[in-house]
């Protein structure tokens, strides 16, 4: 029965020490960012340019609907 079930888990991995499971982050980490697929210059532009587009955009709507509600609200209780 123990076999089975040893087999069933897997094998246990030894216990590490906490300096080693640091170690073993930071190179997990890296090996990570080694597989990111940077953009380019331009590619990097343009996601800045729609960004900037998109929050002027909310502004604008934003400001536009605090105008509104308030001449709305000056006309109501004025």
């Amino acid at each position: 029965m123990s076999n089975t079930a040893s087999a069933a888990k897997g094998v246990r991995k030894q216990r590490r020490g906490p300096f080693s499971r640091i170690s073993l982050y930071f190179r997990q980490v890296i090996d990570e960012l080694r597989k990111v697929v940077w953009p380019t210059r331009n590619e990097l532009w343009t996601y800045f340019a729609v960004v900037v587009v998109f929050i002027l955009a909310i502004m604008l709507f934003t400001g536009v609907l605090d105008a509104v509600f308030d001449r709305l609200v000056m006309w109501v209780f004025a």
